[in-house]
């Protein structure tokens, strides 16, 4: 059934279209604004396996077609691993999905976003958002939604409800916002160092700027959606679950109340083969079963510790941040680097410094992005004790890669005062929760290492959620196990003076503006203690980059003077960068750039290309060469490609029959720029200089 509805977001209306393409589809949709276009399908498999998880895939992809582009790659098609946007854009859409799907649905479920048409205004990843949502509500997929989702700007003081792209370029803040009805479910993006109260006002802005999205799809799947397929809640088997807690009670506690992690681990495992061991033969059918009711019974024991006794693992107070050792200067040939330890989490961060030509560059719907400052994370399966086989970044690395470098980008000099392209890696080398936070701490620390003057130290929490019934708890700076026990984990990055980035995921069905307000100022402490820590590592970027990082050195030519540094065919800057080490930007207004990584061959590179490039100067003596002989004169080169006349008056003081009794071919004289008219042409005089000689 064809059916096509739309309403006004920001200013501007969005249309969702149903029943004329991909009518195959459990669920699909064709969501409109401005000139962008996006399909967004759903489809589930009949049958159901019991693969103890939600098997649910989200592909988001950008085809070049949309913004009338031929792809630069060697095939000039899509290539096959998705972009850095494509994966950042499955993470936005993944994470509000999927805890809405009741517990015990295991089909394969695949939701698929093309982009088929790309207005360079109107960003599809928020389009592709609502889209997902619409094609499952309206799907006989047995989800429990719908969420909205829209992007917050704030342009002068003001909220901007879904901005432009032109928009968010005057914009303090780049925030994506999900929701359902009563609650926020997800948030994601930058803010320029703006304060808990302004960002906290954003989230809800956006929350209430999303409702006119949920009445329509409610609406929508009302009139056409397919009834939902039935989901059979698994059954619990009471008298093995009371077998477990019995066998499990006291080692139970010994596991929750252990600090360490691997020995917590240790004692678990041990847990485990104690209860497979003492469970009646006649109750355990399945392993699997008896772990599932360890697990269950393991998050309610800590939860309920934490809520009812103020109890955390490791025995902090919930408002309290791990211990904190930060150390500078760790590896000697890099130009920056930072050991950063909290708690059992902790990362080597290193910092390079390259010139212009080592900027990323991007291709995408958008255009060409060229991006200075990148930051990588890797997260090695030993950081966690476990062996695994080791492929390219997951997604969620890019993910932790992207929050990271959102956080700090806000606190980075200009180009036109630090010239350099940076680059930040993370190595993770151990991991008990909060390592993206880390990644910022440790990065912070590197950049000040290396001799980036950054605006200000930047550093990061993670915050946790414990919510039962009416009790609610929010901890700082929370395990891996808080998290995975949790109800929420909400990252938030920044500096003294505000807030750079943050990230919210939850697991229940959302959190209120008073939840969310406790967690931000609770952040807050948390960050401004561990900033603390940090400054007394290092308080300060250093004042002089590393000795093995490159020199920049700039200096300005006359624009006419280009062709003799490039030369023919670009041998002349060749030579010189293969002779001095040394790489040569050139930019047409004459302005020369130098990266050097020796600063005596920086130098001698600098004098060398001044010396080529100099311009006459009137009044100035210079030491030439005699190129060419006239009756009326000779020809004398001064600088690299400049010549002057001097004219046969000029020669001597005495009268000159014939310019060859004093000047030949090839003779060396010392001459005195008399003259530049407007063309250009130099007139010398031998006479003058001789004259000034004597003086």
């Amino acid at each position: 059934m064809y059916k096509k509805v739309e309403t006004d977001i920001g200013g501007r209306t969005m249309a969702f279209e149903t029943g004329k393409m991909a009518k195959q589809t459990s669920g699909s949709v064709v969501v409109t604004c401005g000139d962008t276009m996006v399909l967004v399908t759903a489809v589930a498999e009949k049958k159901t396996k019991n693969m103890g998880f939600l098997p649910l895939t989200i592909e988001y992809q950008e085809r070049m077609y949309a913004a009338g582009r031929i792809p630069g790659s060697y095939f000039r098609r899509e290539i096959g691993r998705p972009s850095e946007k494509e994966v950042l854009t499955c993470r936005l859409i993944d994470r509000p999905l999927r805890p809405l799907f009741p517990k015990g649905y295991m089909s394969e479920t695949q939701v698929i976003i093309t982009v088929f048409s790309a207005d360079q205004e109107i960003d599809p990843d928020i389009l592709a958002m609502n889209g997902a949502s619409t094609a499952l509500a309206i799907s006989d997929i047995p989800w429990q939604g719908p969420i909205a989702a829209a992007r917050v700007g704030y342009v002068d003081g003001e909220y901007v409800l879904n901005p432009t792209r032109s928009q968010l370029e005057k914009s303090a803040m780049d925030l994506v916002v999900a929701g359902t009805e009563k609650a926020v479910v997800m948030v994601e993006g930058r803010t320029g160092e703006l304060a808990e109260d302004v960002v906290l006002e954003a989230i809800f802005f956006a929350h209430e700027g999303i409702q006119p999205l949920i009445g329509l799809q409610n609406k929508l799947r009302e009139e056409i959606g397919k009834p939902k397929r039935e989901v059979i809640a698994p059954e619990v088997n009471e008298e093995l679950q009371a077998r477990v807690e019995e066998v499990a009670s006291a080692g139970m506690e010994e596991v929750v109340t252990t600090a360490d992690k691997m020995a917590r681990s240790d004692r678990y495992d041990l847990l485990k083969e104690e209860v497979i061991a003492q469970v009646d033969e006649e109750l355990l059918e399945d392993e699997s079963e008896v772990f599932d009711l360890l697990s269950a019974y393991k998050k309610r024991v800590m939860r309920e510790r934490i809520v009812n006794k103020g109890e955390r693992l490791d025995g902090r107070t919930f408002e309290e941040v791990r211990s904190i050792s930060c150390e500078v200067g760790v590896l000697p040939r890099a130009h920056g680097s930072a050991l950063f330890t909290r708690g059992e989490t902790q990362a080597m961060v290193i910092a390079t410094l390259g010139s212009e030509r080592d900027e990323q560059h991007l291709e995408g719907l958008g255009g060409d992005v060229y991006r200075r400052f990148m930051l990588h994370y890797n997260f090695p399966p030993f950081c966690v004790g476990e062996v695994r086989f080791m492929r390219g970044p997951s997604r969620r690395d890019i993910g932790h890669g992207t929050l990271a470098r959102r956080g700090i980008e806000a606190v980075l000099p200009d180009g036109d005062h630090f010239p350099y392209t940076m680059r930040v890696v993370s190595e993770v080398l151990e991991s008990n929760g909060s390592s993206s936070m880390a990644t910022v701490c440790g990065g912070s620390l590197a950049l000040m290492d290396a001799g980036v003057p950054i605006k200000r130290p930047v550093s990061g929490v993670a915050m946790g959620l414990i919510k039962e019934d009416d009790q609610v708890v929010v901890l700082t700076d929370i395990l891996g196990d808080e998290d995975h026990l949790g109800d929420m984990d909400f990252k938030v990055v920044g500096t003294r003076e505000g807030i750079t980035a943050l990230q919210m995921d939850i697991k229940i069905d959302g959190v209120d503006r008073e939840i969310m307000g406790r967690a931000l100022a609770q952040a807050k402490d948390g960050r401004l203690h561990i900033l603390g820590r940090m400054e007394e590592a290092i308080g300060s970027p250093r004042q002089d980059v590393s000795e093995y990082a490159p020199k920049y050195i700039t200096l300005k030519i006359h624009p006419d003077k280009i062709r003799d540094i490039i030369g023919p065919g670009g041998k002349i800057i060749r030579e010189m960068t293969a002779e001095y080490e040394s790489k040569i930007d050139v930019e047409d207004d004459g302005t020369i750039k130098i990266f050097s990584t020796n600063a005596d061959q920086g130098e001698a590179l600098v004098r060398h290309i001044e010396e080529m490039t100099a311009m006459p100067e009137i009044g100035k003596v210079y030491d030439g060469v005699v190129r060419t002989v006239k009756d009326f004169g000779a020809f004398v080169q001064i600088l690299p490609g400049t010549d002057g006349m001097v004219h046969i008056s000029e020669l001597k003081k005495e009268r000159v029959g014939k310019v060859t009794d004093v000047l030949n071919e090839g003779d060396k004289v010392r001459v005195k720029v008399l003259d530049i008219d407007g063309r250009g042409r130099i007139r010398l005089s031998r006479k003058a200089a001789l004259e000034e000689g004597e003086e």
